[in-house]
């Protein structure tokens, strides 16, 4: 296998694949530093924790990940939580940041001596209609060309694998939203022991954390506003009025790191063309306010790892051909809720009073029926994988 791109998804499908005996190389365009100082998602489903667990990479963030069995909705200055774990048989979410992943994907690869290959440059993918696929790149100033059986596309929305497939073979549906989000980093313990989604006239807000000591907190921005125009003070200001409640007070600290993120729904299909296989941003990119992004991948990998084990074991390629098919229904389930997610929460400026009545009455909704309570928990804490995967690996 040649794996293009050492994110989460590419690092979870070598080491998958490693442990049993499938050989890959994983080749990534960027520093190892910079691929472990990325600062992205921080939330684990329940199944994305079982998957990393089972892989015998998490017993750190069993240490030390933040382990929440609910959330709290906030509008007109009220909170209400929703129980998840209580309305959903005990499933959960975990706090434990994409940095911390990638870091213990790595750690766990350069241990096993397998190939890992940074700061790769000018990468291309080609023969794909062929028996052995190329990839070519160069590397300390040497062109290096990789043959393999298949190659996994884990390289991103801008990576080279999705545009590598020929004009008229893939279906793309995409939405741009008319807002982003401003996040910051602070080096101060967090002002609550949930998550926090607030709905506010002035825009959407939401307090995360990524440890005891650390807070990630984001506030609704134009997508096309400029980092620089939000000093530490106004970015504070605007999470004190937007994250109000009777009671309760927010904690201040030293900005450590600070961006804007615009947000876009996208969907790729079919996530597979002859000998590449897409996983991740590469076929699917979700707003981040259903906390999907990278749970969506760690499940495209496991998919893939259960296809492609069974494959080099028995030569079965059923696993390989059914790959696209059951990965998006997963992708279409958690892009409507990602969807519903934002557009319940978010003030749209093209919006009327009425939209905005609609969506104060579809809050109070969720937080006053059990049903409608479940049913944003059972999608927020994840669809159930691993066992599912773990079945269909014994009998394949």
């Amino acid at each position: 296998m040649a794996i293009v791109g050492a994110g989460p998804a590419g690092l979870l499908l070598g080491h998958l694949l490693h442990r049993h005996g499938v050989e890959a190389v994983i080749l990534e365009a960027r520093t190892r530093e910079y691929v472990e100082a990325r600062i992205r998602a921080g939330v684990l489903e329940q199944g994305s924790t079982e998957v990393l667990r089972e892989a015998g990479v998490g017993e750190r963030m069993d240490r030390e990940g933040l382990v929440h069995g609910g959330i709290y909705l906030r509008f007109g200055g009220a909170s209400h939580h929703i129980p998840m774990s209580e309305l959903t048989h005990g499933r959960a979410v975990t706090i434990y940041g994409q940095t911390e992943v990638v870091k213990d994907l790595v750690a766990a690869r350069v241990a096993a001596g397998a190939p890992l290959h940074f700061e790769c440059r000018d990468v291309s993918v080609h023969g794909l209609e062929e028996d052995e696929p190329v990839v070519r790149y160069m590397h300390h100033g040497n062109a290096r060309e990789l043959r393999c059986r298949f190659i996994a596309g884990c390289d991103g929305f801008h990576g080279v694998c999705r545009t590598s497939i020929p004009d008229g073979v893939l279906s793309a549906w995409q939405r741009e939203y008319p807002f982003g989000w401003l996040g910051i980093l602070a080096d101060v313990p967090p002002s609550t022991d949930e998550l926090i989604y607030a709905y506010h006239e002035r825009g959407f807000a939401l307090h995360s954390m990524r440890s005891p000591t650390i807070s990630r907190l984001y506030v609704q921005v134009d997508p096309d506003d400029d980092v620089a125009n939000w000093s530490d003070d106004r970015v504070w200001d605007e999470l004190h009025t937007r994250l109000e409640s009777e009671g309760w007070s927010l904690r201040e600290g030293p900005v450590l790191e600070k961006s804007i993120t615009p947000m876009r729904s996208f969907v790729a299909a079919p996530m597979r063309y002859r000998s590449l296989f897409l996983a991740g941003d590469a076929a699917h990119i979700v707003p981040p306010t259903g906390a999907k992004g990278l749970n969506l991948a760690f499940a495209d990998v496991t998919v893939l790892a259960q296809a492609l084990i069974a494959y080099f074991s028995s030569g079965s390629d059923t696993g390989l051909d059914e790959y696209s098919e059951r990965c998006l229904k997963r992708v279409w389930r958690a892009q409507h809720f990602s969807w519903w997610m934002t557009t319940m929460l978010h003030h749209d400026p093209g919006d009327d009073a009425y939209g905005r009545r609609l969506q104060r009455s579809q809050l109070e909704y969720v937080c006053s029926s059990n049903a409608a309570a479940t049913s944003l928990s059972e999608n927020y804490v994840g669809l159930p994988l691993a066992q599912a995967i773990e079945a269909e690996l014994a009998r394949g």
